[in-house]
């Protein structure tokens, strides 16, 4: 899928399923239990054992089906791995300017973490596509919806702490995209097989974004 029609998946379902410790032996089936439940857009962390490998095998399956890209990328080392892989986008924790510019120069999309304001106005001037509220879980709604005051201009995404309950004022706030990841990437259903459990959890995220 090419960065136009990705972010345009981005835009259209506004979720990311963050896949972090799923082994080599689910994945294929965990991207098609998201792809059957309407979630296009996932990224593999970096911290993920094999996750290079796997992000090249799913480009080759269903890359023009699903926009995937490497999240957890700490520096421009996995920035540049990632991207050999076939990673479509970058995700990071942090603000890492040279990661930004880097990705930014290769036309690759990227969305790096940041808290404070100042963090924010340094990420999206480096080139940042959107920029990644982290961690959201703790500080929530309020914080972001004040940080959407003075910097309305910059689109940014929720990473941490969005529920089925939740998911709607999120995007009524504004929110560019919702990192979402344990609460749908659930590791136990995953190790037993139970891939129905993700498909009945993407449909539902997203019929309750829609309200």
């Amino acid at each position: 899928m090419n960065r136009e029609k990705g972010l345009l998946e981005i835009e259209r379902t506004r979720i990311i399923a963050i896949v972090r410790g799923v082994e080599e032996q689910h994945m294929a089936f965990v991207a098609d239990a998201l792809l059957q439940g309407g979630v296009t857009v996932m990224e593999i962390t970096l911290n993920t054992p094999g996750a290079l490998t796997m992000i090249t095998q799913l480009q080759e399956k269903l890359g023009d089906q699903m926009y995937i890209g490497a999240g957890t990328v700490l520096d421009l080392d996995d920035a540049k791995r990632a991207i050999a892989a076939g990673a479509a986008f970058i995700v990071t924790p942090n603000t890492d300017e040279e990661v930004i510019r880097f990705a930014h120069s290769q036309q690759i999309p990227i969305f790096p973490g940041a808290l404070t304001p100042t963090e924010i106005v340094k990420a999206w001037k480096a080139g940042a596509t959107a920029v990644k509220v982290f961690p959201s879980a703790s500080l929530g709604l309020t914080y972001i919806k004040e940080l959407m005051g003075p910097l309305s201009h910059i689109p940014m995404m929720a990473v941490g702490g969005v529920t089925e309950e939740n998911i709607h004022e999120f995007l009524q706030i504004g929110c560019y995209g919702l990192g979402i990841g344990g609460s749908l990437i659930n590791l136990p259903q995953i190790q037993a097989g139970n891939y129905a459990w993700i498909t009945n959890k993407a449909s539902r995220l997203l019929a309750a974004s829609k309200g």
